[in-house]
């Protein structure tokens, strides 16, 4: 009975695990039918087939719906090339602010020494003459024209002799100084025979006379300056002795003498010593010169003598030919009386005594007083000179639009007699690398010697790196007459010393350090410059800008266009611009130059892309006023 009973419960126990597991069969064998035959309508109706870029969710439920499917597409080849490269940065379209052409007239327009602005000016002491730049409401926001057939300056040497009639189109001194060799006229062109005032013979043989009383051969005079400088001949002769002149003449004494000078490819500015300091540091030039430049020297409590003793560096020359000098010969021929002349060159002579002059030297037409190399006696002999006194001011150097002073500015203590005043410097062209004493004093504040070795040694690899961008820069001859607007140390210019080009230097007033004195001991030149206000120079003046970081300097001071349009103004046509900023200023000024229509390009940085700071290469177009015919309705009808 047991085993019976036992059968018989378990036939129908293993009956009913046999029918479970029947049934969970028949379910998979369901669910595996519909689940295929979802997916086959699901391949169908997504193309008729699997492709290499689709694939199937394996983890998602077999319930066919929509976007059961991943598209994923092909990766992308890696792309390890900058994206921050000059010509991936180039401004997104804009709308570009045109600047018209100027009229005809202002073809010379110099804006700080307008001729019709000064007559509102006081005459006293020339003041009329001196800059008065024009209000916000009165600044042109035009492009200055050249004049009908402007054509590219001669190339230096030639230039110094000969300058194209249509560049320069004045005949005025050709006329008023006929008789002393200044400029002639000859056919479509100028000629510059060399001659001046007190040196008919010509600028060569004048300088021989000097070179015979002082030594301008052994390198110990670098740095000069010419005062009332006529066409600038003495300047353009100097310099194949390796001295280099900053030339400068009122605006109006005799119609375009500065702008013959720069035409010539020689150094000038506008300027007249009237009632405010020249735009230059103390002890800048190793010597300075008037010939019948008719400045009265000994008038005025001798302060025009004072403001040349400022800039002179210990030891520097001062040079004086014309009247009163050699009255006892000349007299006759200036028309004036024996006796005038006489007490205006004892007055000279006691003004030069009471700086501390010493006279070295009078021959024929030429007379040289010489600065000492220290004030050690001259500060004890106040008590015989009540005038002038020593300065009390603290900065000899401040030199934009401060006014003159009727004291003698002191120099540098010195531990004894022999040493000169603020360091002795060395003979050029060892000048242009030693160590300035202004830096080695450590009296320029930041700016160490290894600062100073090290930006020279930076500009002389950027040099090249410019001239491999601009061809006519490393084109020898294409320039001449450059400009660095934000010089600091002179480094640009130093670089460029073997090409057959001079610099004007320019330290703006409103940077944090002042380093014209620095590059005056190089025996480089330059000059004080705002540039939210014009420069005192003609129109197209300039070959070649060269521009760093001076619209971030500006970038609250004044706008972008005012001073593009001053760099439009000073520079030749067909001459070019380097300008070196942060990408985001540039982007800015490239979007102005366009309006002035220049061709411009934005490039990187000689160290890469990667730096912010990038290069702006431009060059002005050539353009000019129309003819004469055609802007003047009465004379077409008259040639009709």
């Amino acid at each position: 009975m047991a085993n019976s009973y036992s059968s018989t419960n378990i036939l129908p126990h293993n009956l009913t695990l046999f029918k479970k597991k029947h049934i969970n069969l028949y379910y998979t064998a369901i669910v595996t039918i519909l689940c295929s035959m979802f997916y086959i309508i699901g391949v169908w109706q997504h193309g008729g087939g699997a492709t290499g870029d689709t694939v199937l969710l394996s983890t998602l439920p077999c319930i066919p719906r929509e976007n059961t499917t991943l598209r994923i597409d092909p990766l992308p080849e890696l792309d390890f090339s900058s994206h921050h490269k000059a010509e991936d940065m180039q401004p997104a379209e804009a709308r570009v602010k045109h600047f018209p052409p100027c009229d005809s007239k202002f073809s010379e327009y110099t804006p700080c020494e307008d001729a019709e602005r000064s007559l509102k000016f006081d005459r006293e002491m020339l003041v009329y003459r001196e800059r008065h730049c024009p209000e916000d409401d009165e600044v042109l926001s035009c492009r200055i024209p050249a004049p009908f057939g402007y054509k590219q300056p001669f190339r230096w040497p030639e230039s110094r002799d000969a300058v194209w009639y249509a560049n320069v189109p004045h005949k005025h001194l050709t006329v008023e100084k006929a008789g002393q060799n200044w400029v002639r006229f000859e056919g479509d062109r100028f000629k510059f025979p060399g001659g001046g005032t007190m040196f008919p013979r010509g600028a060569n043989a004048y300088i021989d006379d000097i070179g015979k009383l002082i030594n301008l051969r052994d390198g110990s005079i670098r740095t000069a300056i010419d005062t009332g400088c006529g066409v600038a001949s003495w300047g353009a002769y100097l310099l194949s002795r390796n001295i280099l002149t900053v030339s400068f003449a009122p605006r109006d004494t005799h119609i375009a003498q500065v702008q013959f000078a720069l035409e010539r490819g020689v150094p000038a500015l506008i300027g007249v010593l009237a009632s405010i300091r020249l735009p230059y540091p103390s002890r800048a030039f190793d010597m300075a010169h008037c010939s019948r430049c008719l400045i009265p020297w000994g008038k005025n409590d001798g302060l025009y003598l004072i403001e040349v003793d400022r800039i002179l560096r210990p030891g520097g020359y001062w040079i004086y030919s014309g009247p009163p000098i050699n009255w006892q010969n000349r007299w006759k021929g200036w028309d004036r009386t024996p006796k005038d002349l006489e007490d205006e060159q004892n007055l000279v002579e006691s003004v030069a005594r009471s700086l501390c002059w010493k006279k070295l030297v009078q021959k024929d037409d030429i007379a040289i007083w010489q600065k000492p190399t220290n004030h050690v006696h001259c500060k004890l002999n106040r008590k015989v000179f009540k005038k002038p006194q020593l300065c009390q001011a603290p900065n000899p150097d401040k030199a934009w639009y401060t006014k003159l002073e009727t004291c003698l500015t002191p120099l540098p203590e010195v531990k004894n007699i022999k040493e000169t005043a603020g360091g002795q410097l060395a003979k050029w062209p060892s000048r242009l690398n030693a160590i300035p004493p202004r830096i080695a004093s450590g009296s320029v504040e930041g700016v160490t010697n290894e600062n100073f070795t090290k930006d020279s040694e930076l500009w002389k690899t950027r040099i090249l790196h410019y001239k491999s961008l601009d061809h006519q820069l490393a084109e020898r001859g294409r320039y001449r007459n450059l400009l660095d607007m934000n010089s600091y140390l002179g480094g640009f210019a130093a670089a460029l010393v073997d090409d057959p080009v001079w610099v004007m230097n320019i330290v703006p007033v409103e940077g944090q350090i002042d380093t014209l004195g620095v590059v005056y001991q190089r025996g480089l030149i330059g000059t004080y410059q705002n540039w939210c206000e014009a420069m005192s120079t003609y129109p197209r003046t300039y070959d070649f800008i060269h521009a760093d970081s001076i619209f971030s300097l500006y970038k609250d001071r004044c706008g972008i266009e005012d001073i593009v349009l001053e760099m439009d103004r000073i520079l030749r046509p067909q001459g070019s611009v380097i300008i070196r900023d942060d990408v985001d200023v540039l982007l800015n000024v490239k979007n102005i130059l366009d309006g002035v229509e220049w061709e411009s390009r934005l490039v990187d940085h000689e160290d890469g892309p990667l730096v912010r700071q990038k290069l702006l290469i431009a060059t002005k177009q050539y353009w000019t006023s129309p003819a004469a015919i055609e802007q003047d309705p009465q004379a077409l009808n008259r040639a009709s």
